[in-house]
């Protein structure tokens, strides 16, 4: 298995805390890990071949712009993708990890590997939304992995992707306590 450069998840999160994130930001990769774990999991009991640590690190690292623009906390804006993967790089960071920071909002502008759009499909689930062009291009990366249709793998993550969003509202709830 490739660390790129950590060996936990607790280690990347140690990271992101060193690097100025404040406990809000954290919680945040909690929860957000909450939907790609569960994602992680499906895709392998799907038989779905997925970089889970690399999911799992691009999940606690892709709002790392957000130190740099607090604003983007609680509010919108796009400042922190590119100063993310900024901040990150000059951290030393994996450059693959980094690029996190952009492509979990930007993956419909850029090419993007299946364990990004699974990291950005995380970061949409864990608040209650859908987004069924993200989801599609998901099923469409597992369905290739699996060498089964489309349809076949269709079904089980779409019941899955409602199942995460269905409990979006206490993860939300969840983000502002403590």
């Amino acid at each position: 298995m490739k660390t790129y450069g950590f060996g936990s998840v607790d280690e990347a999160r140690t990271m992101l805390a060193k690097l100025g994130a404040p406990p809000r930001l954290v919680r945040h990769t909690v929860l957000v890990g909450e939907a790609a774990e569960l994602l992680v999991d499906a895709m392998k009991k799907l038989g779905v071949r997925v970089d889970a640590h690399f999911v799992h690190l691009g999940v606690v690292f892709h709002d790392a712009g957000k130190i740099r623009h607090a604003s983007e906390l609680a509010g919108p804006g796009r400042e922190h993708e590119p100063a993310g993967e900024a901040l990150l790089l000059s951290a030393g960071i994996d450059v693959a990890v980094a690029r996190c920071c952009v492509t979990h909002a930007r993956w419909a502008d850029m090419e993007t590997s299946f364990e990004e759009l699974v990291v950005a499909l995380a970061d949409t689930l864990w608040k209650g939304k859908r987004n069924e062009v993200l989801e599609k291009l998901v099923v469409e990366g597992a369905a290739a992995r699996v060498g089964r249709p489309f349809w076949n793998v269709f079904v089980p993550l779409d019941t899955l992707f409602e199942d995460i969003a269905a409990e979006g509202p206490g993860r939300l709830a969840r983000s502002v306590e403590g």
